[in-house]
C-alpha cells in the first residue's frame, strides 16, 4: 500500500522519485558482456528549461504568486466586498487600480519569461554530434541522452556534463574556458583516462565497452566523484576473454555544460548529467532571499495602518448605532435601523471599511520595485567605480538590497586578493638555514652583517637546486607555446622564438615558475606524459605519478615524481604549521625564524620539503591511493587519510617568501569606513605575523591601538582564562582603543563554550583580525555578529571560492573580481573590480539609496493619510451615514496618476547631500544608519503632518464655503464640489510638500512635477466635460461642475490660503533642519545647493 501511494505521489509530482545514491551510465548506451539482464535507471532528457511559466499556466500561476502578497490580497478582498455590498463608492475605485498593478507586474514578468523561452529554444535546438552505430550523427541538443558519446569541436560549448573520453591531443588533454560558469578567464586543462585517450574516431569508440558509476547530480561545480569500469581484452589464446579495469574519475575528467572548448580541435565525451540535472542548471536556482530593514519597516507600517483602518471602521460603525439610539436622531426620510440585524451591521461595517481602505497605498509595492530596479542601474554605470585594469564595471546582482548599502555597521573582508593585488612576486627564500633575496633577477645570499652588499649566487648549490626543483615540479601550471624549435625546447625558455606563457590557478605557483626561470631552471611543460625541465643547460625529464591536491585542512600540496633513473620523490610545500611538524631533518629552528621574519615584512610564506620513496613505499601508497580514489562514498576523507600516510618524515629544504602588494586606496578606504562608523574586520587564512603586518600597512591597525591576542590556545579552559583577562582589561580601560587578534584554532575553542563573551569583546574592539581561518569559520564569525544584540547590518567582501560562505552569510555580500576565480563575484549581491570602490558604494550610493527609498515609503503613507482622513471627518459631519466625500473618479486616480510620478523620480534622482561632501566627510554616513529615517519618531512626524494637512483641507473648505454661496448667483457648495475642492487642494499640497523635501532638482524632476499638475487638470476636465454614463460609469456627479468651481477666483484664493497654512510647519521644519545641519557640520548651505542648480555638485 505504501509503495502504491509513493508511486502515485511521484507521478503527480508531490514526491521526488526514489534514486540510488549513485548512478550507473553505460558508455554509448551499450551494455558490457557481463550485464546479461539490467533494468536501466530512467534519466531526464537534455532539454533546458529556465523559464518559469507556460502558455497554459501563466495566468493562474502568476495570479497566485501576486496574490500571495498581503497588500494585493487585501485589495482583492476589499474589491470583492465592494461588489457584494451596497458600496458607497464604485467598485471600480479598487478593482481598476488593482488590475493595473497586477497587469504591470504580470506584463513585466511575462516579458522576462518570454525572453527566457526564446533563449531556451535557441539552446535546445542547437546542433550537436553524437556517435551512434559507429557513425557521427547530427541531432538537436535537447535529444542528447545520458550515455551518448558526444563530439564537441573547438570554440563550441559543451551541450551537457560529460566525462571526457579522448581528444585530438595525443596526451588526452584539452583546454577549456569556464568563464560562463564561474567567470574565471584563465584556461583550464582537463584530461581523459589513459585507457580511452587513444579512441579518437567513431569506429574506435564503437568498440568501447565501459560503464561509469558516479554520484547523483549536485550543484558544486568543483566536485565530481566517479569511476569507470572498462572491459579490456584479456589477451588470452582465444582472444575472446575480457577483464574489467576500474579507474577513478574526478573533476579533472568532467567537462561541464556552459564551458567552451579552446585550443583543441575536438573532444569526445560520455554524457552523464543532462538538461536540468547539469551543474550549470543546478546553479541557476535562486540564492537565499535576503530582506532589507526598509522592507521590514514597510511591512510594520502596513500592519499599523491595517490596525488603524479596522479601528476607524469599528469606531464609526459603533458610533452610528449609538447615534441612532437617540429618539430624534433618525431622519424621517430613511428607514429605521434601531432594530438592525447582523447583516445590516456587517453591511455598515464593510461600507466604512470600503470608504477608509484608501489609507493603505495600493501602488506602493509597484513603485518600490520600479525604484529599486532602475536605481540599481546607476550602480553599474557609475564611471567612478570602473576598473580599467580588469576592464570591469561594478555590477548589482540584485536590486532588493540597494538601501541596505546605507545601513552597514560591520564589514568583514578577506585579505589576499581583496585588500592585496593577488599578483605574487618572488622576493626571498631560506635554504638550509641561509637567507637569500632576489635582486635584479638574480638570487643573492643575504650577508649576516648589516651594511655589507648581498652576495650574488653564480652557481646553484645542491641545496638551492633541490628547493628550486620542488618549486618547478610541485604545481599545476600549464605552459602555452605555439611552436617548437626543431622539435626541441630552447634552453632559454623560448619555444620557436616565443617566450613561454605560464597559466596557473594559483598566482603563487606562477611566481615560483617564473622565478625559477630567472634563476636558470626552466619548466617547458609536458610531452609524452613527461615533464621537461632545463637545469644548467641540460634537459631533464620527470614522470609525474600522482598529484596530492591542496586542501584547507591539510594546508599542503604534494606531487610524486620519478626521474630518469627510476628514483621516486615526494615533493611537498605548505604552511609552516602543517609542514614543520612532519619534517625530520633540516634547519628547523632557523627556517621558522626566517619564516617569522618574512611574515613581519608582510610576505606570504611557504615551507618546502621532500623525501625519497622506495619502490615498496610507493607501491603501498599507490594501492591505498587508488582504492581511495575509486571510492564513491567519503572519498575526500579517505584521500586525506592516505595523504597523511605519505606526507611525513620529510627532509626540510627551506622556505619561500612572495610579495602581494596592497591595492591602491586600501588605507584611505578603511580609514573612511572607520570614520563612517563601520567596523572593519579582516578574516584571512594567512599566518598571524603576515596578517598583522598587512593590518598595520592597510591602516586597519593604528599605531595608538592596544593589540590584544587570543592565539595558540590549546584548551577551552585556557581560552576562557584569556577572554576573561581581556574583558577585565577592557572594563578597566574604557577609553582605550583596542585591536583584537585571534587565530582559527582559538576561535573554534572560544565558539564552543564562550561565544557570548567573545562576541562582547569583539564588539568592544575597534578592529578585529582573524587569521588562519577556514572558510566555514569565516561564516561563523559573520554569524556571531549578525545575531548579536541589535542585529547590526553586516557586509562581507572577498574574491575567492573560500569567501563564498562568508559572503552568503552576511546581510550584504560584496564580491571582488579575483585572479583566482569569479566565484565570490558570482555569488555576491554586488561585485567590484577593486576594494577601494567599497567607499563610494557605501558612502555615496548606499546613502542615496537609503534616503530615496525611506522618503518614498514615508511619503506614500503620508499622502494617503492627508487624502483619506477627510473621509473620517466627513463621517462625523454626516451622522455616520457612510456617504463618500469624493467622487469615485478621484479615488481611482489619486494613487495612480495624481501623486505617483514625482515621488518615483525623487526616488531615482534625489541627492540630499552632494557626492563630494559625502566622500570628504564619511561621518555623514552615521546619519542614515540604524534605519533612522524610518524610525517610530519619523513615522509619527510624517503622519502627524498628514493629519494636520487633512484637518486644514477639510475644515478650511468647510468653514469658508460651508454656509455661504460661491458666487453672486447664490450657488452653494454641493457635496461633490466640496470633495473636489478638498482633493484639489490635497493634490497641490502633497506635491509641493515633496518639493520641500527635494534638495537636488534636475530637468526630469521639474518635468515630473509640472506634468503631474497639468495632468491633474487635464484628466479632471476631460472627465467632467464628457458624458460617460452608460459607457464607463453608472453615475457622473461632476459633469460640468469642475469648470464652474474653478471659474471662481475665491476658490483659487482659498486653495492658496489652505496650502500655505498646511505647509507652514513643513517649511519651518525644512528651514530648521537645514540651519541646524549647517551649524553642526559647517558645510556649504544645503539651501543654496537645493535652490540654485549651479551650486550642485555631482
Amino acid at each position: 500500500m505504501n509503495g502504491c501511494l509513493r508511486s502515485l505521489g511521484e507521478k503527480v509530482g508531490l514526491l521526488k522519485p526514489h534514486r540510488p545514491a549513485n548512478r550507473t551510465v553505460f558508455v554509448g548506451n551499450e551494455y558490457p558482456p557481463s550485464y546479461e539482464t539490467h533494468v536501466p535507471e530512467s534519466f531526464i532528457d537534455n532539454t533546458v528549461i529556465s523559464s518559469k511559466y507556460t502558455v497554459w499556466n501563466f495566468l493562474p500561476k502568476n495570479l497566485f504568486e501576486q496574490f500571495r502578497r498581503v497588500a494585493n490580497f487585501y485589495f482583492l478582498v476589499v474589491a470583492f466586498i465592494q461588489v457584494i455590498i451596497d458600496s458607497p463608492v464604485s467598485p471600480a475605485t479598487s478593482i481598476v487600480p488593482l488590475i493595473l498593478v497586477v497587469m504591470v507586474t504580470a506584463i513585466k514578468q511575462g516579458y522576462e519569461d518570454r525572453l527566457r523561452h526564446k533563449t531556451d529554444n535557441e539552446v535546445n535546438n542547437r546542433p550537436a554530434y553524437v556517435i551512434r552505430n559507429g557513425q557521427e550523427v547530427e541531432v538537436k541538443s535537447k535529444d542528447i541522452k545520458v550515455g551518448d558519446i558526444v563530439k564537441v569541436v573547438v570554440n563550441h560549448g559543451f551541450p551537457c556534463d560529460m566525462v571526457m573520453l579522448s581528444s585530438h591531443d595525443d596526451e588526452g588533454e584539452c583546454t577549456v574556458t569556464t568563464a560562463n560558469l564561474d567567470g574565471e578567464t584563465n584556461l583550464k586543462t582537463f584530461v581523459s583516462l589513459s585507457e580511452t585517450r587513444c579512441l579518437q574516431t567513431p569506429d574506435q569508440l564503437e568498440t568501447l565497452r565501459a560503464t561509469i558509476e558516479c554520484q547523483q547530480p549536485i550543484d558544486d561545480l568543483y566536485r565530481f566523484i566517479g569511476r569507470m569500469h572498462i572491459s579490456m581484452p584479456s589477451g588470452g589464446s582465444g582472444g575472446s576473454g575480457e577483464q574489467a579495469l576500474t579507474k577513478s574519475l574526478g573533476p579533472e575528467n568532467l567537462l561541464l555544460r556552459g564551458a567552451r572548448l579552446k585550443n583543441t580541435l575536438f573532444v569526445y565525451g560520455c554524457a552523464v548529467y543532462t538538461g536540468q540535472e547539469s551543474k550549470m542548471a543546478l546553479n541557476s536556482t535562486h540564492k537565499k532571499i535576503k530582506f532589507s530593514r526598509v522592507e521590514r519597516s514597510m511591512n510594520i507600517f502596513l500592519l499599523t495602518f491595517l490596525i488603524i483602518l479596522i479601528s476607524e471602521t469599528l469606531l464609526c460603525t459603533g458610533l452610528k448605532y449609538i447615534y441612532l439610539e437617540r429618539s430624534d436622531a433618525q431622519p424621517w426620510y430613511l428607514p429605521s435601523e434601531q432594530n438592525s440585524t447582523g447583516k445590516q451591521v456587517a453591511q455598515n461595517f464593510f461600507a466604512f471599511l470600503v470608504l477608509f481602505n484608501y489609507i493603505i497605498p495600493i501602488s506602493l509595492y509597484v513603485t518600490v520595485e520600479m525604484q529599486k530596479f532602475f536605481g540599481s542601474m546607476f550602480f553599474g554605470v557609475d564611471a567612478e567605480m570602473y576598473d580599467e585594469i580588469s576592464n570591469e564595471r561594478c555590477k548589482a546582482n540584485t536590486s532588493d538590497l540597494n538601501e541596505e548599502l546605507g545601513q552597514v555597521e560591520y564589514l568583514f573582508t578577506d585579505k589576499t586578493g581583496t585588500l592585496t593585488e593577488n599578483d605574487m612576486q618572488f622576493r626571498r627564500c631560506s635554504v638550509n638555514g641561509v637567507r637569500y633575496v632576489e635582486e635584479g633577477g638574480m638570487l643573492c645570499q643575504v650577508a649576516e652583517v648589516s651594511g655589507i652588499p648581498h652576495i650574488p649566487v653564480t652557481i646553484l648549490t645542491s641545496e638551492i637546486e633541490n628547493l628550486l626543483m620542488v618549486l618547478v615540479l610541485c604545481h599545476t601550471v600549464r605552459v602555452d607555446h605555439t611552436e617548437i624549435h626543431n622539435g626541441n625546447w630552447m634552453s632559454n625558455g623560448e619555444a620557436g622564438g616565443h617566450q613561454y606563457e605560464y597559466h596557473a590557478s594559483s598566482p603563487d605557483e606562477k611566481a615560483f615558475i617564473e622565478a625559477c626561470q630567472r634563476f636558470g631552471i626552466i619548466y617547458h611543460g609536458t610531452r609524452d606524459d613527461l615533464h621537461e625541465i632545463t637545469v644548467k643547460g641540460q634537459l631533464r625529464r620527470y614522470k609525474r605519478l600522482h598529484v596530492l591536491d591542496f586542501d584547507p585542512t591539510r594546508k599542503r600540496m604534494s606531487v610524486i615524481t620519478e626521474d630518469g633513473e627510476g628514483q621516486k620523490y615526494l615533493l611537498c610545500k605548505g604552511a609552516e604549521t602543517a609542514m614543520l611538524p612532519v619534517t625530520v631533518s633540516g634547519e628547523h629552528d632557523q627556517t621558522l625564524r626566517h619564516v617569522n621574519e618574512y611574515a613581519v615584512l608582510g610576505l606570504r610564506t611557504l615551507v618546502i620539503g621532500h623525501k625519497k620513496l622506495t619502490n615498496e613505499e610507493f607501491d603501498n601508497f599507490d594501492k591505498a591511493l587508488t582504492s581511495a580514489r575509486q571510492a564513491l562514498e567519503n572519498r575526500e576523507q579517505k584521500l586525506s587519510q592516505v595523504y597523511d600516510l605519505v606526507e611525513r618524515d620529510l627532509d626540510l629544504l627551506g622556505a619561500t617568501a612572495v610579495e602581494d602588494r596592497l591595492q591602491e586606496g586600501v588605507p584611505d578606504t578603511i580609514s573612511a569606513l572607520r570614520e563612517a562608523g563601520i567596523k572593519v574586520w579582516i578574516l584571512t587564512g594567512d599566518k598571524e605575523e603576515t596578517a598583522v603586518n598587512i593590518s598595520h600597512s592597510a591602516g586597519h591597525f593604528k599605531s595608538d591601538m592596544v593589540v590584544l591576542r587570543v592565539a595558540q590556545q590549546s584548551t577551552v579552559i585556557q581560552c576562557a582564562e584569556t577572554l576573561v583577562s581581556i574583558n577585565k582589561r577592557m572594563l578597566e580601560e574604557p577609553k582605550a582603543d583596542f585591536a583584537l587578534v585571534i587565530d582559527g584554532i582559538s576561535l573554534a575553542l572560544c565558539l564552543k563554550d564562550h561565544a557570548p563573551l567573545l562576541r562582547s569583546i569583539c564588539i568592544f574592539s575597534s578592529a578585529v583580525l582573524c587569521c588562519r581561518m577556514s572558510p566555514l569559520q569565516k561564516a561563523e564569525v559573520v554569524k556571531l555578529i549578525k545575531n548579536s544584540k541589535g542585529s547590526p547590518v553586516t557586509a562581507a567582501i572577498g574574491d575567492g571560492a573560500n569567501d563564498v560562505s562568508m559572503i552568503q552569510e552576511a546581510h550584504i555580500g560584496l564580491g571582488v573580481y579575483g585572479k583566482e576565480g569569479r566565484q565570490a563575484a558570482r555569488c555576491s549581491d554586488y561585485a567590484f573590480g577593486r576594494f577601494r570602490f567599497v567607499k563610494r558604494a557605501l558612502l555615496v550610493h548606499g546613502h542615496y539609496f537609503y534616503i530615496r527609498i525611506a522618503m518614498l515609503v514615508q511619503y506614500f503613507f503620508y499622502k494617503n493619510v492627508a487624502f483619506i482622513t477627510a473621509q473620517v471627518y466627513y463621517a462625523f459631519l454626516t451622522a455616520f451615514s457612510a456617504q463618500s466625500i469624493y467622487e469615485s473618479y478621484f479615488l481611482l486616480l489619486y494613487n495612480i496618476t495624481f501623486s505617483s510620478l514625482p515621488i518615483l523620480i525623487y526616488g531615482l534622482f534625489e541627492q540630499n547631500i552632494p557626492q563630494k561632501t559625502l566622500l570628504e566627510n564619511p561621518k555623514l554616513y552615521k546619519s542614515v544608519t540604524r534605519n533612522s529615517y524610518l524610525s517610530a519618531k519619523e513615522f509619527i512626524k510624517w503622519n502627524s503632518l498628514g493629519l494636520w494637512h487633512s484637518l486644514v483641507f477639510t475644515f478650511g473648505v468647510y468653514w469658508i464655503f460651508g454656509v455661504q454661496s460661491l458666487n453672486s448667483q447664490g450657488m452653494m457648495l454641493g457635496v461633490w464640489e466640496f470633495g473636489a475642492l478638498i482633493i484639489t487642494t490635497c493634490v497641490f499640497a502633497v506635491n509641493f510638500k515633496l518639493c520641500l523635501e527635494t534638495y537636488h532638482w534636475t530637468g526630469v524632476t521639474h518635468f515630473a512635477f509640472w506634468l503631474t499638475i497639468v495632468g491633474f487638470f487635464f484628466l479632471v476636465f476631460v472627465y467632467q466635460s464628457i458624458w460617460w454614463v452608460g459607457t464607463f460609469v453608472a453615475q457622473q456627479y461632476l459633469y460640468g461642475k469642475m469648470a464652474n468651481l474653478f471659474s471662481n477666483i475665491s476658490v483659487w484664493l482659498t486653495m492658496l490660503l489652505l496650502m500655505t497654512i498646511a505647509l507652514l510647519p513643513d517649511l519651518l521644519l525644512r528651514v530648521t533642519r537645514d540651519c541646524c545641519w549647517d551649524m553642526k557640520n559647517k558645510f556649504k548651505s544645503k539651501v543654496l545647493y537645493a535652490w540654485y542648480p549651479f551650486f550642485n555638485e555631482t
